[in-house]
């Protein structure tokens, strides 16, 4: 396995320099994160250390309120560091101006909601094409439908979410994410609002994606079952990794 937490740059692997994995997807180092109350400052992470290398399912679990969701927005530089540094396919997230930031998202990560997040005003078609659209890249529908393929909604396209049944639309939620071939995947609870079935599929296809596009999948989970389809478990206690479980 190759994910890796520790103290900042003195926790790295035997034969790192001679590692495919030496340079990794995404790299919290040391990273603590703050949030101001009326009563006092939160520290909602805090010393946080971990490397997810390309084709890694790696599960976040933890109570409410353990920073799982803190986590996953450095991740995907949707909030930044109070200390430390979050480096998203080497570099730094802290270090870039707005229309870079928005660049790093658009092109290098890719995101899955509990709550899908589809617009029922368009088709499968238009909401999986929509991020190649108002990024003005060409072929978005030829993409798009290729993406549908991937999820197994082939001949779906011209259905709206309405039509569509809870896995399904997750299916598409995830089909969107994948549609401009991110380095990162974050998925923010994928099964929380399917029955166990369904969410065990979407997590058999989440596992099987990562390792055939070799995307990195970061996926935040109260469920202990959607846990042990990861390759690494990161338990999270008080804003702290409490220990990593490698299959």
């Amino acid at each position: 396995m190759n994910a890796w937490y520790g103290l900042g740059r003195s926790a790295t692997r035997p034969n790192d320099s001679l590692s495919p994995y030496f340079m990794p997807i995404l790299s919290l180092q040391n990273v603590t994160k703050d949030y101001s109350t009326d009563a006092a400052p939160v520290r909602a992470l805090d010393g946080v250390s971990l490397d997810v290398a390309a084709g890694e399912f790696v599960a976040l679990v933890g109570r409410s309120g353990c920073g799982k969701s803190t986590l996953l927005n450095l991740a995907g530089a949707m909030d930044f560091p109070t200390s430390g540094s979050v480096l998203l396919d080497g570099v730094a997230t802290s270090s870039l101006k707005d229309a870079e930031l928005t660049k790093l998202r658009r092109e290098k990560v890719g995101f899955i909601f509990q709550s899908f997040q589809l617009l029922n005003t368009l088709t499968v078609f238009g909401n999986v094409e929509l991020p190649l659209m108002l990024a003005g890249k060409p072929n978005a529908r030829e993409a798009a439908g290729e993406r549908l393929t991937w999820v197994e909604l082939e001949g779906l396209g011209d259905r709206y979410p309405h039509q569509l049944s809870g896995g399904q639309m997750q299916r598409v939620g995830i089909a969107r994410a994948l549609i401009h071939a991110p380095k990162l995947l974050l998925a923010d609870e994928p099964t929380g609002n399917l029955d166990t079935t369904t969410g065990n599929l979407i997590l058999e296809l989440l596992r099987r994606l990562a390792r055939e596009r070799n995307t990195a999948t970061v996926m935040a989970t109260h469920s202990a079952e959607a846990a042990a389809l990861a390759d690494v478990v990161v338990r999270l206690r008080d804003g702290k990794i409490q220990d990593v479980v490698r299959r």
